[in-house]
């Protein structure tokens, strides 16, 4: 999301009369744009924000804005805490950034902040300037907020409630991207499932845009995320049965394989809900990928409840996983109501064994792949050696291989020879 949203701050500035630089050395205004899910997320906001102190000592006309999620939640009382930050901006008041920045210059810092939030807004008539990425692939937002309100989780009340765009802004943004060169975009929200659009007959939900974006061309790639397990519905899942560009690969975070802390946690499923969202996965989509997100150590956790995780990774066998430790984060319903109550050794000691076991899995699904042979997206150069590239397949693993002839943005076919638990190995077939 901070991507995307990066791309929509860069069109309204633009707009503005600002221009993008290549490096703080060379700017006037240094924008942070931030992620409050987790502690670390805003410890390294943090340490940035201070190391850009020494560079402010030197020009000092340099001022920091802090962006996003972070600021929606802190608001001045960043400004207060990091004393170098001149103002901040939530994530639904990015059309205000121009007059923070005037007003900087005008009144001096530390006291300018938009943090209100909208039911309304999604930046839908935005088109977004790309200043990050490869121009080979896109992220596009198509809604915005969050309502599951899940305990942990800060999203709500930093972004608001659910909002969808209008899907002929999104197919139009699909359709433009194309154009231009990029073979792969990435819709996005905080559960897509869930995006809805218009009333009775003038209606678009997401299996619909899903369809509508995969019709664009059968040489654009579509991949979404992220996927509430309470929403995958089989229509979605037929859609992308019926078009092979939609990508192999769906983003199901399952959090916790007990009932008792999806429960605890807010999630409205069951693990035997959760399940049958997989059997289903396999039943359309054989050769779908599956990866995921999980925390260790949530309120209350018993050793029961951690082998139950464990049972469910081994049960599913996911590709990939996100794996966190727990920890509490201001203003959510455990915040208000629930005990962080695990000692810090155990979350660390049962989040290290949901990653080694997630390591054995990653690498033995690795392995089946040796000898086949897939259409891979080229995306780069590989970061050991120029004489490699690299890109993903349907199911979004990396694949590396000698650069014989390929171009980057082109689709070729690679054989995998061998692997690592991260990535596949192989050579170009034409």
């Amino acid at each position: 999301m901070n991507f995307a949203d990066s791309d929509v701050i860069a069109a309204i500035l633009t707009r503005a009369g600002y221009a993008v630089c290549e490096g703080a050395e060379e700017a006037d205004f240094v924008l942070i744009n931030t992620c409050a899910i987790r502690d670390n997320a805003e410890q390294r906001v943090r340490h940035r924000v201070r190391e850009l102190r020494a560079l402010q000592n030197r020009r000092h006309q340099l001022r920091v804005g802090v962006l996003g999620c972070m600021a929606e939640r802190l608001q001045s009382r960043l400004m207060a805490e990091e004393d170098n930050v001149s103002f901040v901006c939530g994530p639904d008041a990015y059309r205000k950034l121009p007059e923070l920045m005037r007003g900087v210059r005008t009144n001096g810092d530390g006291s300018l902040a938009a943090v209100e939030l909208s039911e309304t807004e999604t930046y839908a008539d935005i088109e977004p300037v790309r200043i990050s990425g490869n121009g080979i692939s896109a992220y596009i937002s198509i809604m915005r907020g969050c309502q599951n309100y899940c305990a942990y989780c800060v999203v709500p009340y930093t972004r608001g409630r659910e909002r969808s765009r209008d899907p002929e802004t999104i197919v139009h943004e699909a359709r433009t991207l194309f154009e231009q060169g990029y073979r792969e975009v990435t819709l996005l929200g905080q559960n897509v499932n869930s995006y809805s659009w218009g009333v009775q007959d003038n209606s678009c939900g997401f299996p619909e845009l899903m369809e509508r974006v995969a019709s664009i061309d059968p040489a654009l790639r579509v991949r979404f995320a992220t996927s509430h397990p309470k929403d995958l519905s089989d229509r979605l899942l037929e859609v992308m049965a019926a078009h092979p560009n939609i990508c192999r690969c769906i983003h199901l975070p399952v959090q916790s394989g007990s009932n008792r802390m999806l429960k605890l946690m807010n999630r409205k499923y069951t693990v035997e809900w959760y399940l049958d969202r997989v059997d289903a996965i396999r039943r359309y989509l054989p050769d779908c990928s599956i990866t995921t997100d999980v925390i260790a150590g949530f309120s209350t956790e018993t050793e029961e409840d951690h082998q139950a995780t464990l049972d469910l990774f081994r049960r599913v066998r996911y590709d990939y996983a996100y794996m966190f430790m727990y920890s509490l984060r201001e203003g959510t319903y455990a915040w208000k109501h629930l005990a962080d109550d695990i000692p810090e050794e155990v979350k660390k000691r049962r989040l290290n064994e949901i990653i080694a076991l997630q390591g054995e899995i990653a690498l033995e699904n690795n392995q089946l792949e040796v000898g086949r042979e897939y259409e891979v997206l080229v995306e780069g150069e590989s970061h050991r050696s120029k004489q490699q590239l690299f890109g993903r397949n349907s199911q979004n693993k990396v694949l590396v291989f000698d650069r014989g002839d390929a171009e980057l943005g082109s689709y070729r076919r690679v054989k995998v020879n061998a692997c690592t638990q991260a990535t596949l190995l192989g050579e170009l077939v034409q």
